[in-house]
């Protein structure tokens, strides 16, 4: 077994602290992983205070890993020492069912096996994230990280970049393509940054006025202030798609009155609670809501190489280990441009 350090979650009401625990050793296809740099997620939040319910404790959260090949499996093709390498929000899947055998694991009919908070596919061993120094993975479920990429920018696409990238594919969005994004947060940055670079029309929805300059300045063409009236109606049945990323709880039948015909309201973003929607929102304009969960394991190596292409990274802003609580803290007050991500050499 292999010593690690990290932080965890005792339970949903105390602080993260320090925890010692073990990675397996290495099977034939494993990779061997000292970690770099970690993103923190809305989602860890959600996880570590139970909000979900099912939280497993000790929680080792973390998603959005980046780091250095230590050491690789016997039958590992694809990596060597030394190599950057990434792990996102999944490390396994049955393998076996429909989408697992079209390339669409993360839809897998048994539910893909979560980087932490989860039970392995062993039946026993509880899944540790990346607040930590290392972590062991199957090479199936490890990304190549192109190196001209900025590494801690690197972190947040393994979940934020992925979770708009994958949806705004799907939806074929391109040149022209009139595209609303809701919230510019770590989720919604990204989709700025994505739907831009796609050549479609951008406008960021927001209650937030004082967004606009940094909207813009994210490949924005358009800004909405949502409290407005005049503004609102003056978008009625305007936009192709739009993407929503907030997670804090809403309406969505504002939005969906803003969708032209065959529109389409796609959701990344998950409240807490459960948002409605008028039927007679949804008739009006053959309009439809859309769910999506991030993107296969084909779709998150392709959009780590469109990102080096294109010089696409997340807006970060790097802590130690230690300040993970306070960061929780501004998270829940908005107080972040726009991802947090943690340098793990703090903790080593």
């Amino acid at each position: 077994m292999i010593p690690v350090k990290g932080y965890a979650a005792h339970d949903p009401r105390s602080p993260l602290v320090p925890f010692s625990f073990e990675r397996r050793d290495l099977r034939p296809n494993d990779v061997h992983i000292d970690i770099l740099y970690c993103g923190v997620c809305h989602s860890d939040i959600h996880q570590v205070r139970d909000e979900w319910g099912g939280s497993i404790y000790p929680m080792v959260p973390g998603h959005e890993i980046v780091g250095r090949v230590i050491a690789t499996g016997a039958a590992v093709t694809r990596f060597k020492p030394g190599d950057l390498a990434a792990v996102g929000v999944m490390i396994d899947t049955c393998r076996n069912c429909k989408p697992c055998k079209e390339g669409l694991e993360q839809y897998c009919v048994e539910g893909f096996t979560d980087t932490y908070n989860a039970i392995e596919r062993d039946g026993k061993t509880v899944a540790m994230g990346g607040y930590s120094t290392q972590i062991v993975t199957d090479e199936l479920f490890t990304y190549n990280v192109p190196d001209k990429l900025d590494l801690p920018g690197v972190a947040p696409l393994l979940c934020a970049g992925i979770t708009t990238y994958s949806p705004l594919r799907y939806a074929r969005v391109g040149k022209g393509t009139r595209t609303g994004v809701i919230g510019l947060g770590g989720l919604g940055h990204m989709a700025v940054k994505f739907a831009a670079s796609f050549g479609a029309e951008v406008t960021v929805l927001s209650t937030s006025p004082s967004k606009e300059a940094d909207a813009r300045r994210l490949g924005a063409h358009h800004f909405a202030l949502t409290t407005d009236r005049d503004t609102m109606k003056s978008l009625d049945s305007y936009f192709d798609v739009i993407i929503d990323t907030l997670s804090a709880n809403h309406d969505f039948n504002p939005y969906l009155d803003l969708l032209g015909l065959d529109g389409r309201l796609m959701v990344v973003g998950l409240p807490t609670e459960h948002p409605r929607a008028r039927a007679h929102k949804l008739t009006k304009n053959r309009r439809s809501i859309t769910g999506s969960t991030i993107g296969s394991i084909r779709e998150t190596q392709e959009m780590l190489h469109y990102c080096a292409e294109h010089n696409i990274v997340a807006d970060v802003e790097i802590i130690p280990m230690q300040k993970i609580n306070e960061a929780y803290d501004r998270m829940l007050r908005n107080d972040v441009k726009y991802r947090f991500v943690i340098d793990m050499s703090s903790l080593k």
